[in-house]
């Protein structure tokens, strides 16, 4: 699934394009998305596309009558492409123009959306629960602190938890704690309010690096033939398990969290022992005592 700078690369790409721009015309050619994409959504013909925003992972299209969201799901894509590019299977949805431009989408295994907020009102409640975007000042190590509070989870779960911030995601997620040294397992409530100031700076940098790491690709976006996917990046540990650490040499392992792959370094990020201690005591509780055989009945 694309995280959060792609999507950030994705709308840097694509603005240049259409902001400013008349749509002309609004074609579905296959509704059945994550949701239905509604009717409501051919409201935008006649309209400019005054700006292009995000947030989240999500694309909002604002015009003066509503807000059109966009989301690329666990594969789509979107594309600025001429009027005349013949579609080709899995495009769904598309915008032209009044610069002869289309803006299309493709999405071959249908997780995306293409949803319409009339008046800029949020019905569905897709963005009104979401925590702070994590550039901004709104995402501090105050707020990181407060939100973990006394909480039992594991510090990765807790960062992917879109109520505390958005878009950091299975990938920068790896990253950022492997740069702070700190167990993807670790308890949240075992962890010191310097060591959040410290991993906030640090999932900041990280996914600035990536959005600036991306802008090589914003051609891409007006490339009929350009893919889906992760930059080009130098990762430390994300996808590298089995590998040697960049550090250390250590082998990077790998474990599963929230059925989501967490890779490590096991001498850079060494577990507490508070956060063995509680797993240990999880473990003794979830014990099933011996059920003890039933008497028998006594015949009569």
């Amino acid at each position: 699934m694309p995280e959060l700078p792609e999507v950030e690369v994705c709308r840097l790409g694509i603005t240049p394009h259409i902001a400013g721009k008349q749509v002309e015309d609004v074609v579905v050619r296959n509704a059945k998305l994550r949701w239905p994409i509604p009717e409501e959504v051919h409201s935008v013909v006649g309209k400019t596309l005054e700006k292009i925003e995000r947030r989240s992972k999500y694309l909002l299209l604002r015009f003066s009558n509503g807000t059109l969201l966009l989301h690329l799901g666990m594969s789509g894509s979107v594309r600025i492409l001429e009027q005349d590019t013949p579609a080709v299977k899995h495009d769904h949805f598309e915008m032209l123009f009044d610069n002869e431009k289309i803006l299309r989408l493709n999405d071959p295994r249908r997780f995306g959306a293409v949803l319409w907020f009339p008046e800029h009102l949020d019905q569905q409640g897709l963005l009104t629960k979401l925590g702070p975007e994590p550039l901004t000042d709104d995402f501090s190590y105050g707020h990181l602190f407060a939100k973990a509070g006394n909480r039992k989870v594991p510090i990765k779960t807790f960062l992917m938890d879109n109520h505390v911030v958005v878009g950091v995601g299975n990938i920068y997620a790896n990253e950022a704690l492997f740069i702070a040294s700190i167990h993807p397992a670790t308890l949240v409530n075992s962890v010191s309010e310097e060591k959040f100031n410290e991993l906030t700076d640090i999932i900041k940098q990280v996914l600035a690096a990536a959005i600036e790491q991306g802008g090589t690709t914003l051609k891409d976006f007006t490339q009929a033939d350009g893919k889906p996917g992760y930059f080009a990046q130098k990762l430390f540990v994300y996808g590298r398990a089995g590998e040697k650490c960049d550090g250390c040499q250590s082998v990077l392992e790998e474990i599963r969290q929230s059925n989501r792959s967490s890779v490590f370094c096991p001498q850079c990020q060494v577990l507490p022992k508070q956060t063995v201690k509680q797993a240990t005591k999880s473990k003794a509780k979830r014990k099933v005592p011996s059920k003890k055989k039933a008497a028998k009945k006594p015949k009569n």
